[in-house]
């Protein structure tokens, strides 16, 4: 039997419980970024089937003054585009 691609590792993943890109890089043994890129493939691929499943998106919020209308939630934010912190807590994924 095929192994499975990381996309289709990181859509078990998510279908199982919620997860920073951070904690599937350490779980999956993935580099950040790359995690990021194919989040973005599954959530068009999942929306894309016959299911009523979506990836869910709970945004990346600052620490330091709880803004999180960041424009683009599948992205690690450098810093607050309010107040310039750099402490912001990771975006979380599901998929339901």
């Amino acid at each position: 039997m095929p192994e499975a691609t990381t996309r289709e590792r990181i859509t078990m993943r998510l279908r199982e419980s919620p997860a920073t890109a951070t904690v599937l890089s350490e779980e999956l043994s993935l580099p950040r970024s790359t995690v990021y890129h194919d989040l973005k493939h599954v959530a068009q691929s999942v929306s894309g089937q016959d299911t009523d499943e979506e990836l869910l998106v709970a945004p990346p919020e600052c620490r330091n003054c709880g803004f999180s209308r960041f424009d683009e939630p599948i992205n690690r934010p450098s810093r607050c585009p309010d107040c310039r912190s750099e402490s912001i807590d990771e975006a979380v994924f599901t998929i339901r």
